[in-house]
Protein backbone atom coordinates (compact mmCIF):
# COMPACT_ATOMS: atom_id res chain seq x y z
CA UNK A 1 0.00 0.00 0.00
CA UNK A 2 2.73 2.31 0.70
CA UNK A 3 4.79 1.59 -2.56
CA UNK A 4 1.53 2.81 -4.70
CA UNK A 5 0.68 5.56 -2.27
CA UNK A 6 4.14 6.84 -3.44
CA UNK A 7 4.07 5.84 -7.20
CA UNK A 8 0.56 7.74 -7.21
CA UNK A 9 2.25 10.61 -5.89
CA UNK A 10 5.58 10.74 -7.90
CA UNK A 11 3.19 9.92 -10.77
CA UNK A 12 1.05 12.91 -10.55
CA UNK A 13 4.34 15.36 -9.60
CA UNK A 14 5.97 14.22 -13.35
CA UNK A 15 2.40 14.58 -15.00
CA UNK A 16 3.24 17.84 -16.30
CA UNK A 17 6.27 16.47 -17.43
CA UNK A 18 5.35 13.63 -19.32
CA UNK A 19 2.35 16.00 -21.26
CA UNK A 20 5.54 18.13 -22.36
CA UNK A 21 7.80 15.11 -23.08
CA UNK A 22 4.42 13.60 -25.21
CA UNK A 23 3.73 17.03 -26.66
CA UNK A 24 7.48 17.99 -28.21
CA UNK A 25 8.39 14.70 -29.18
CA UNK A 26 5.01 14.37 -31.12
CA UNK A 27 5.65 17.60 -32.60
CA UNK A 28 9.29 17.30 -33.26
CA UNK A 29 9.58 14.04 -33.31
CA UNK A 30 13.18 12.51 -33.65
CA UNK A 31 14.57 11.49 -37.25
CA UNK A 32 18.18 9.92 -38.64
CA UNK A 33 18.90 6.60 -35.95
CA UNK A 34 17.18 4.41 -34.64
CA UNK A 35 13.43 6.47 -34.36
CA UNK A 36 11.74 3.92 -32.52
CA UNK A 37 14.79 2.76 -29.71
CA UNK A 38 14.46 6.74 -29.08
CA UNK A 39 11.37 6.81 -28.26
CA UNK A 40 11.74 3.45 -26.47
CA UNK A 41 14.76 5.03 -24.33
CA UNK A 42 12.53 8.06 -23.24
CA UNK A 43 9.75 5.61 -21.98
CA UNK A 44 11.86 2.97 -20.27
CA UNK A 45 13.59 6.05 -18.71
CA UNK A 46 10.56 7.83 -17.48
CA UNK A 47 8.98 4.63 -16.21
CA UNK A 48 12.29 3.56 -14.35
CA UNK A 49 12.60 7.18 -12.58
CA UNK A 50 9.05 6.91 -11.49
CA UNK A 51 9.32 3.38 -10.24
CA UNK A 52 12.70 4.37 -8.48
CA UNK A 53 11.75 7.14 -6.51
CA UNK A 54 8.74 5.39 -5.23
CA UNK A 55 10.78 2.01 -4.37
CA UNK A 56 13.36 4.58 -2.65
CA UNK A 57 10.39 6.67 -0.86
CA UNK A 58 9.23 3.37 0.31
CA UNK A 59 12.35 1.85 1.62
CA UNK A 60 13.68 5.52 3.36
CA UNK A 61 10.19 5.26 6.12
CA UNK A 62 11.56 2.38 7.37
CA UNK A 63 15.22 2.74 7.14
CA UNK A 64 17.08 6.20 6.77
CA UNK A 65 14.45 7.64 8.65
CA UNK A 66 14.46 6.15 11.72
CA UNK A 67 18.34 5.48 11.36
CA UNK A 68 18.35 9.40 11.24
CA UNK A 69 16.18 9.47 14.47
CA UNK A 70 18.02 7.11 16.22
CA UNK A 71 21.65 8.56 15.29
CA UNK A 72 20.07 12.25 15.93
CA UNK A 73 18.80 11.55 19.39
CA UNK A 74 22.21 9.58 20.38
CA UNK A 75 24.50 11.80 19.37
CA UNK A 76 24.47 13.90 22.65
CA UNK A 77 25.37 11.22 24.97
CA UNK A 78 28.49 12.01 23.35
CA UNK A 79 28.74 14.53 26.22
CA UNK A 80 31.84 16.14 24.71
CA UNK A 81 30.69 19.24 22.40
CA UNK A 82 33.90 18.17 20.34
CA UNK A 83 32.65 14.94 19.40
CA UNK A 84 28.98 15.71 18.70
CA UNK A 85 30.36 18.57 16.41
CA UNK A 86 32.70 15.55 15.10
CA UNK A 87 29.95 13.40 14.40
CA UNK A 88 27.83 16.23 13.03
CA UNK A 89 30.24 16.85 10.50
CA UNK A 90 30.56 13.07 9.58
CA UNK A 91 26.75 13.15 9.07
CA UNK A 92 26.75 15.80 6.95
CA UNK A 93 29.27 14.27 4.77
CA UNK A 94 27.80 10.95 4.55
CA UNK A 95 24.08 11.97 4.08
CA UNK A 96 25.05 14.56 1.40
CA UNK A 97 26.74 11.81 -0.51
CA UNK A 98 23.80 9.95 -0.61
CA UNK A 99 21.22 12.21 -1.97
CA UNK A 100 19.85 11.75 -5.43
CA UNK A 101 19.98 14.96 -6.77
CA UNK A 102 23.50 16.05 -5.69
CA UNK A 103 24.58 12.24 -7.69
CA UNK A 104 22.06 13.36 -10.67
CA UNK A 105 24.08 16.47 -10.48
CA UNK A 106 27.49 15.19 -10.01
CA UNK A 107 27.55 13.02 -13.11
CA UNK A 108 26.31 15.56 -15.10
CA UNK A 109 29.12 17.95 -14.24
CA UNK A 110 31.39 15.45 -15.06
CA UNK A 111 30.12 14.52 -18.41
CA UNK A 112 30.80 17.91 -19.08
CA UNK A 113 33.88 18.97 -18.04
CA UNK A 114 35.70 15.99 -18.00
CA UNK A 115 38.91 17.37 -15.77
CA UNK A 116 35.55 17.18 -12.57
CA UNK A 117 35.70 13.90 -11.28
CA UNK A 118 32.13 12.59 -10.21
CA UNK A 119 33.22 11.07 -6.51
CA UNK A 120 35.61 13.60 -5.93
CA UNK A 121 32.72 16.28 -6.67
CA UNK A 122 30.72 14.81 -3.99
CA UNK A 123 33.19 14.82 -1.69
CA UNK A 124 33.46 18.50 -2.33
CA UNK A 125 30.08 19.20 -1.79
CA UNK A 126 29.90 16.94 1.16
CA UNK A 127 32.54 18.10 3.02
CA UNK A 128 31.16 21.66 2.73
CA UNK A 129 27.50 20.56 4.39
CA UNK A 130 29.45 17.97 7.02
CA UNK A 131 31.50 21.73 8.03
CA UNK A 132 28.00 23.90 7.97
CA UNK A 133 26.41 20.86 10.17
CA UNK A 134 28.79 21.09 12.54
CA UNK A 135 28.77 25.07 12.70
CA UNK A 136 24.83 24.70 13.25
CA UNK A 137 25.30 22.28 16.16
CA UNK A 138 27.54 24.84 17.78
CA UNK A 139 25.01 27.71 16.48
CA UNK A 140 22.25 25.80 18.90
CA UNK A 141 23.97 24.76 22.02
CA UNK A 142 25.63 28.45 21.99
CA UNK A 143 22.41 30.00 21.16
CA UNK A 144 23.64 32.48 18.51
CA UNK A 145 21.54 34.73 16.91
CA UNK A 146 20.54 33.69 13.57
CA UNK A 147 19.82 36.17 11.51
CA UNK A 148 23.60 37.42 12.45
CA UNK A 149 24.76 33.96 11.55
CA UNK A 150 23.05 34.28 7.78
CA UNK A 151 24.30 37.84 7.26
CA UNK A 152 27.41 36.96 7.95
CA UNK A 153 27.72 33.38 6.10
CA UNK A 154 25.91 35.23 2.98
CA UNK A 155 27.43 38.54 3.11
CA UNK A 156 31.29 36.34 2.99
CA UNK A 157 29.78 34.26 -0.03
CA UNK A 158 28.67 37.29 -2.14
CA UNK A 159 32.43 38.54 -1.51
CA UNK A 160 34.08 35.58 -2.67
CA UNK A 161 31.98 34.75 -5.64
CA UNK A 162 33.88 38.07 -7.42
CA UNK A 163 36.94 35.90 -7.54
CA UNK A 164 35.93 32.57 -8.45
CA UNK A 165 35.92 31.45 -11.82
CA UNK A 166 32.52 32.18 -13.71
CA UNK A 167 32.23 28.15 -14.53
CA UNK A 168 31.36 27.75 -10.35
CA UNK A 169 29.43 30.47 -9.46
CA UNK A 170 26.38 28.86 -10.53
CA UNK A 171 27.63 25.47 -9.83
CA UNK A 172 28.33 25.96 -6.43
CA UNK A 173 24.74 27.57 -5.78
CA UNK A 174 22.86 24.57 -7.91
CA UNK A 175 25.14 22.35 -5.30
CA UNK A 176 23.91 23.93 -2.40
CA UNK A 177 20.25 23.90 -2.96
CA UNK A 178 20.57 19.80 -4.37
CA UNK A 179 22.09 19.05 -0.37
CA UNK A 180 19.20 18.75 1.10
CA UNK A 181 16.29 16.09 0.18
CA UNK A 182 14.98 13.14 1.22
CA UNK A 183 18.31 11.49 2.21
CA UNK A 184 20.08 14.48 4.56
CA UNK A 185 16.30 16.18 5.86
CA UNK A 186 15.54 13.35 7.93
CA UNK A 187 18.85 13.15 9.71
CA UNK A 188 19.92 16.58 9.75
CA UNK A 189 16.08 17.13 11.27
CA UNK A 190 16.17 14.96 13.65
CA UNK A 191 20.07 15.78 14.53
CA UNK A 192 18.81 19.51 15.28
CA UNK A 193 16.04 18.73 17.75
CA UNK A 194 17.96 16.53 19.67
CA UNK A 195 20.77 19.11 20.10
CA UNK A 196 18.39 22.09 20.97
CA UNK A 197 16.31 20.06 23.17
CA UNK A 198 19.12 18.67 25.45
CA UNK A 199 22.00 20.41 25.42
CA UNK A 200 21.22 23.82 24.23
CA UNK A 201 20.50 26.74 26.78
CA UNK A 202 16.81 27.23 25.81
CA UNK A 203 15.63 23.83 25.43
CA UNK A 204 13.20 24.25 22.93
CA UNK A 205 13.33 22.69 19.50
CA UNK A 206 12.73 26.49 17.77
CA UNK A 207 16.06 26.49 17.71
CA UNK A 208 16.63 23.87 15.44
CA UNK A 209 14.68 25.62 12.52
CA UNK A 210 17.95 27.12 10.36
CA UNK A 211 19.69 24.21 10.67
CA UNK A 212 18.86 22.91 6.85
CA UNK A 213 19.67 27.00 5.61
CA UNK A 214 23.20 26.95 7.48
CA UNK A 215 24.04 23.23 6.08
CA UNK A 216 23.48 24.40 2.45
CA UNK A 217 25.59 27.11 2.31
CA UNK A 218 29.14 25.07 2.98
CA UNK A 219 29.18 23.58 -0.39
CA UNK A 220 29.21 27.00 -1.97
CA UNK A 221 32.38 27.74 -0.26
CA UNK A 222 33.91 24.43 -1.06
CA UNK A 223 32.61 24.50 -4.55
CA UNK A 224 34.15 27.72 -4.49
CA UNK A 225 37.51 26.58 -3.29
CA UNK A 226 37.29 23.24 -5.73
CA UNK A 227 37.07 26.17 -8.51
CA UNK A 228 40.31 28.50 -7.62
CA UNK A 229 42.03 25.33 -7.37
CA UNK A 230 40.84 23.76 -11.03
CA UNK A 231 40.43 27.23 -12.49
CA UNK A 232 38.86 27.48 -16.03
CA UNK A 233 38.37 23.60 -17.23
CA UNK A 234 37.25 22.80 -20.89
CA UNK A 235 33.83 21.68 -21.35
CA UNK A 236 32.52 19.16 -24.03
CA UNK A 237 28.78 18.76 -25.29
CA UNK A 238 26.32 17.01 -22.73
CA UNK A 239 25.27 14.25 -24.34
CA UNK A 240 22.85 12.03 -21.59
CA UNK A 241 21.89 9.85 -24.88
CA UNK A 242 25.48 9.00 -25.35
CA UNK A 243 25.45 6.03 -22.96
CA UNK A 244 28.61 4.03 -22.38
CA UNK A 245 26.24 0.64 -22.78
CA UNK A 246 24.14 -1.30 -20.40
CA UNK A 247 26.65 -2.68 -18.59
CA UNK A 248 28.84 0.01 -18.18
CA UNK A 249 26.27 1.62 -16.79
CA UNK A 250 24.66 -0.67 -14.35
CA UNK A 251 28.57 -0.84 -12.59
CA UNK A 252 28.89 2.96 -12.56
CA UNK A 253 25.37 3.21 -10.71
CA UNK A 254 25.88 0.17 -8.28
CA UNK A 255 28.91 1.51 -7.44
CA UNK A 256 27.21 5.11 -6.50
CA UNK A 257 24.94 3.76 -4.73
CA UNK A 258 27.29 1.52 -2.25
CA UNK A 259 29.53 4.31 -1.72
CA UNK A 260 26.48 6.62 -1.13
CA UNK A 261 24.80 4.25 1.33
CA UNK A 262 27.60 2.04 3.16
CA UNK A 263 28.94 4.73 5.00
CA UNK A 264 25.22 5.62 7.05
CA UNK A 265 25.18 1.98 8.02
CA UNK A 266 28.52 1.89 9.50
CA UNK A 267 27.59 5.43 11.69
CA UNK A 268 23.99 3.47 12.49
CA UNK A 269 25.97 0.75 13.72
CA UNK A 270 28.53 2.33 15.50
CA UNK A 271 26.18 3.71 17.52
CA UNK A 272 23.67 1.18 17.75
CA UNK A 273 26.64 -0.90 19.32
CA UNK A 274 27.50 1.61 21.79
CA UNK A 275 23.99 3.93 22.52
CA UNK A 276 20.96 2.72 21.11
CA UNK A 277 20.74 -0.70 21.44
CA UNK A 278 17.92 -2.04 19.31
CA UNK A 279 16.43 -5.71 19.43
CA UNK A 280 18.17 -8.01 16.55
CA UNK A 281 14.81 -7.70 15.01
CA UNK A 282 14.24 -4.26 14.51
CA UNK A 283 18.10 -3.98 13.33
CA UNK A 284 17.37 -6.93 10.46
CA UNK A 285 14.20 -4.79 9.76
CA UNK A 286 16.03 -1.49 9.38
CA UNK A 287 19.11 -3.36 7.31
CA UNK A 288 16.44 -5.09 4.83
CA UNK A 289 14.52 -1.43 4.31
CA UNK A 290 17.62 0.04 3.58
CA UNK A 291 18.52 -2.91 0.46
CA UNK A 292 14.86 -1.62 -0.72
CA UNK A 293 16.78 2.01 -0.99
CA UNK A 294 20.00 0.27 -2.47
CA UNK A 295 17.15 -0.92 -5.39
CA UNK A 296 15.00 2.46 -5.17
CA UNK A 297 17.71 4.45 -5.85
CA UNK A 298 19.68 2.16 -8.43
CA UNK A 299 16.95 2.17 -10.42
CA UNK A 300 16.50 5.96 -10.37
CA UNK A 301 20.02 6.38 -11.21
CA UNK A 302 19.77 4.06 -14.14
CA UNK A 303 16.43 5.29 -15.41
CA UNK A 304 18.11 8.81 -15.69
CA UNK A 305 21.16 7.75 -17.44
CA UNK A 306 19.26 5.15 -19.76
CA UNK A 307 16.44 7.95 -21.23
CA UNK A 308 14.97 10.57 -18.58
CA UNK A 309 17.71 13.38 -19.03
CA UNK A 310 18.36 12.55 -22.66
CA UNK A 311 14.42 14.01 -22.69
CA UNK A 312 15.32 17.14 -21.27
CA UNK A 313 17.88 17.76 -22.90
CA UNK A 314 15.80 16.91 -26.54
CA UNK A 315 13.68 19.32 -25.17
CA UNK A 316 15.60 22.18 -24.61
CA UNK A 317 17.76 21.88 -27.58
CA UNK A 318 14.89 21.29 -30.68
CA UNK A 319 12.81 24.30 -29.24
CA UNK A 320 16.40 26.25 -29.69
CA UNK A 321 17.04 24.64 -33.04
CA UNK A 322 13.22 26.04 -34.30
CA UNK A 323 13.72 29.84 -33.83
CA UNK A 324 10.07 30.56 -33.82
CA UNK A 325 9.38 27.96 -30.95
CA UNK A 326 12.24 28.97 -28.74
CA UNK A 327 10.41 31.38 -26.45
CA UNK A 328 7.57 28.26 -25.41
CA UNK A 329 10.78 27.43 -23.31
CA UNK A 330 9.70 30.69 -20.88
CA UNK A 331 6.13 29.68 -20.28
CA UNK A 332 7.00 25.59 -20.24
CA UNK A 333 9.95 26.55 -17.50
CA UNK A 334 7.09 28.16 -14.96
CA UNK A 335 4.61 25.05 -15.82
CA UNK A 336 7.22 22.92 -14.92
CA UNK A 337 8.63 24.37 -11.93
CA UNK A 338 4.91 25.50 -10.48
CA UNK A 339 3.71 22.05 -11.18
CA UNK A 340 6.68 20.28 -9.78
CA UNK A 341 6.27 22.37 -6.62
CA UNK A 342 2.83 21.95 -5.94
CA UNK A 343 3.17 18.11 -5.50
CA UNK A 344 6.31 17.89 -4.05
CA UNK A 345 6.50 15.97 -0.89
CA UNK A 346 8.84 18.07 1.21
CA UNK A 347 6.72 21.56 -0.20
CA UNK A 348 3.48 19.65 1.52
CA UNK A 349 5.73 18.61 4.81
CA UNK A 350 6.76 22.56 5.21
CA UNK A 351 3.36 23.65 4.68
CA UNK A 352 1.42 21.47 7.10
CA UNK A 353 4.74 23.19 9.54
CA UNK A 354 4.36 26.47 8.79
CA UNK A 355 0.01 26.07 9.21
CA UNK A 356 0.62 24.71 12.72
CA UNK A 357 3.42 27.06 13.74
CA UNK A 358 0.72 30.24 13.65
CA UNK A 359 -2.03 28.27 14.55
CA UNK A 360 -3.87 28.08 11.07
CA UNK A 361 -3.73 31.48 10.23
CA UNK A 362 -0.88 31.14 7.28
CA UNK A 363 -2.86 27.87 5.57
CA UNK A 364 -0.92 25.03 4.18
CA UNK A 365 -2.73 25.28 1.12
CA UNK A 366 -1.67 29.48 0.75
CA UNK A 367 2.34 28.03 1.21
CA UNK A 368 1.99 25.58 -1.49
CA UNK A 369 0.62 28.36 -3.86
CA UNK A 370 2.78 30.52 -2.83
CA UNK A 371 5.97 28.32 -2.98
CA UNK A 372 4.67 27.36 -6.07
CA UNK A 373 4.25 30.60 -7.97
CA UNK A 374 7.88 31.79 -6.81
CA UNK A 375 9.38 28.53 -8.22
CA UNK A 376 7.56 29.16 -11.39
CA UNK A 377 8.88 32.56 -11.68
CA UNK A 378 12.25 31.55 -10.73
CA UNK A 379 12.33 28.71 -13.42
CA UNK A 380 11.54 31.83 -15.88
CA UNK A 381 14.53 33.46 -14.89
CA UNK A 382 16.56 30.95 -14.57
CA UNK A 383 15.61 30.47 -18.41
CA UNK A 384 15.40 33.83 -19.52
CA UNK A 385 19.52 33.91 -18.16
CA UNK A 386 20.22 31.16 -20.74
CA UNK A 387 18.35 32.25 -23.48
CA UNK A 388 19.79 36.21 -23.49
CA UNK A 389 23.11 34.93 -21.99
CA UNK A 390 23.09 37.64 -18.97
CA UNK A 391 25.87 37.29 -16.10
CA UNK A 392 24.43 34.44 -13.24
CA UNK A 393 25.29 37.17 -10.54
CA UNK A 394 22.67 39.80 -12.41
CA UNK A 395 19.87 37.77 -11.02
CA UNK A 396 21.20 35.82 -7.82
CA UNK A 397 23.18 38.87 -6.41
CA UNK A 398 19.83 41.32 -6.16
CA UNK A 399 17.76 38.06 -4.84
CA UNK A 400 20.09 37.41 -1.80
CA UNK A 401 20.11 41.42 -1.19
CA UNK A 402 16.32 41.22 -0.97
CA UNK A 403 16.14 38.00 1.19
CA UNK A 404 19.08 39.32 3.61
CA UNK A 405 17.64 42.60 3.79
CA UNK A 406 13.65 41.10 4.76
CA UNK A 407 15.95 39.54 8.00
CA UNK A 408 15.30 43.06 9.69
CA UNK A 409 11.93 42.59 9.69
CA UNK A 410 11.28 39.21 9.81
CA UNK A 411 10.28 36.97 13.18
CA UNK A 412 13.07 34.88 14.21
CA UNK A 413 10.83 31.69 13.71
CA UNK A 414 10.84 32.53 9.99
CA UNK A 415 14.20 33.30 9.10
CA UNK A 416 14.64 29.59 10.60
CA UNK A 417 11.61 28.10 8.28
CA UNK A 418 12.43 30.31 5.44
CA UNK A 419 16.16 29.43 4.68
CA UNK A 420 15.33 25.57 5.69
CA UNK A 421 12.69 25.80 2.80
CA UNK A 422 15.25 26.97 0.08
CA UNK A 423 17.04 23.63 0.72
CA UNK A 424 14.10 21.16 0.40
CA UNK A 425 12.28 22.76 -2.70
CA UNK A 426 15.16 21.65 -5.15
CA UNK A 427 14.33 17.94 -5.49
CA UNK A 428 15.67 15.21 -7.53
CA UNK A 429 13.38 15.89 -10.36
CA UNK A 430 14.50 19.52 -10.46
CA UNK A 431 18.35 17.55 -11.19
CA UNK A 432 16.87 15.07 -13.51
CA UNK A 433 14.69 16.93 -15.50
CA UNK A 434 14.86 20.65 -15.78
CA UNK A 435 18.52 20.81 -14.97
CA UNK A 436 19.31 18.90 -18.50
CA UNK A 437 16.74 20.90 -19.94
CA UNK A 438 18.77 24.26 -19.21
CA UNK A 439 21.87 22.44 -20.87
CA UNK A 440 20.47 21.29 -23.70
CA UNK A 441 19.36 24.73 -24.28
CA UNK A 442 22.36 26.21 -23.58
CA UNK A 443 24.82 24.07 -25.41
CA UNK A 444 21.84 24.68 -28.40
CA UNK A 445 23.14 28.17 -28.23
CA UNK A 446 27.08 27.18 -28.54
CA UNK A 447 27.51 28.42 -24.98
CA UNK A 448 29.86 27.80 -22.17
CA UNK A 449 27.63 24.84 -20.83
CA UNK A 450 29.29 24.66 -17.18
CA UNK A 451 29.30 28.67 -17.02
CA UNK A 452 25.03 29.34 -18.60
CA UNK A 453 23.79 25.99 -18.42
CA UNK A 454 23.52 25.29 -14.28
CA UNK A 455 21.92 27.68 -12.14
CA UNK A 456 18.10 26.65 -12.09
CA UNK A 457 18.61 24.84 -8.76
CA UNK A 458 20.38 27.97 -7.49
CA UNK A 459 17.16 30.15 -8.64
CA UNK A 460 14.58 27.33 -7.08
CA UNK A 461 16.55 27.97 -3.83
CA UNK A 462 16.77 31.27 -3.45
CA UNK A 463 12.73 32.51 -4.14
CA UNK A 464 11.29 30.49 -1.07
CA UNK A 465 13.85 32.79 0.99
CA UNK A 466 11.93 35.56 0.16
CA UNK A 467 8.59 34.60 -0.13
CA UNK A 468 8.13 32.66 3.33
CA UNK A 469 9.74 35.70 5.07
CA UNK A 470 7.39 38.08 3.81
CA UNK A 471 4.55 35.81 4.79
CA UNK A 472 5.94 35.87 8.41
CA UNK A 473 6.17 39.65 8.24
CA UNK A 474 2.06 39.51 7.69
CA UNK A 475 1.47 36.67 10.22
CA UNK A 476 3.56 39.03 13.04
CA UNK A 477 1.65 41.78 12.08
CA UNK A 478 -1.64 39.83 11.85
CA UNK A 479 -0.70 39.44 15.54
CA UNK A 480 -0.05 42.23 16.62
CA UNK A 481 -3.08 43.97 14.89
CA UNK A 482 -5.16 40.87 17.46
CA UNK A 483 -3.86 41.98 20.78
CA UNK A 484 -4.20 45.91 19.73
CA UNK A 485 -7.67 44.89 19.34
CA UNK A 486 -7.49 42.77 22.51
CA UNK A 487 -6.11 44.96 24.17
CA UNK A 488 -8.66 47.52 23.47
CA UNK A 489 -11.68 45.41 24.29
CA UNK A 490 -10.58 44.76 27.84
CA UNK A 491 -9.86 48.53 28.18
CA UNK A 492 -13.44 49.16 27.08
CA UNK A 493 -14.88 46.81 29.39
CA UNK A 494 -13.02 46.86 32.51
CA UNK A 495 -12.65 50.94 32.88
CA UNK A 496 -16.41 51.38 33.55
CA UNK A 497 -16.14 48.42 35.85
CA UNK A 498 -13.17 50.49 37.78
CA UNK A 499 -14.89 53.60 37.78
CA UNK A 500 -17.95 52.36 39.60
CA UNK A 501 -15.85 51.16 42.09
CA UNK A 502 -13.80 53.93 42.31
CA UNK A 503 -16.50 57.04 44.35
CA UNK A 504 -13.77 60.03 43.26
CA UNK A 505 -13.61 58.80 39.63
CA UNK A 506 -17.68 58.85 39.23
CA UNK A 507 -18.12 62.22 40.69
CA UNK A 508 -15.82 63.66 38.76
CA UNK A 509 -18.16 61.78 35.58
CA UNK A 510 -20.80 64.11 37.37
Amino acid sequence: MKLLRYLREVFLSSLPLLAIIIIVTAVFPFNGGNIVYDYLKIGIGYVMVLVGQAVFLTGLDSSILPVGKLVGGSITKLNKIVFILLFGFLFGLVVTMAEPAIQVMAKQVEQIAEPINNILFLFVVGFGTGISIAFAIYRIIRNINIKIVFLILYLAIFALVFFIPSQYQALAFDASGATTGDVSVPFILALGMGISKTVSKNKTTDESFGILGIASVGSIITVFIYGLILQTVATVPYAPEATKGIWDTIGTNILSVTLALAPIIVIFLFFQFFFIKLPKRKIVGILLSTLVVFAGLFIFLFGIDFGFAFAGNYIGKVFIENEAYKWFLIPISFVLGFAITLTEPAVVVLGEQVEEITNGFLKKRVIKLSLALSIGLASIMCMCKVLFEIPFLYFIIPLYAIALALLFFTPKLFVGLAFDSGGVTGGAITSAFLTPLTLGVSQALNQDILEQGFGMIAFISVTPLIIIQILGIMYEQRIKKVQALDNQAYEDEINPLLAQNNPIESEKKK
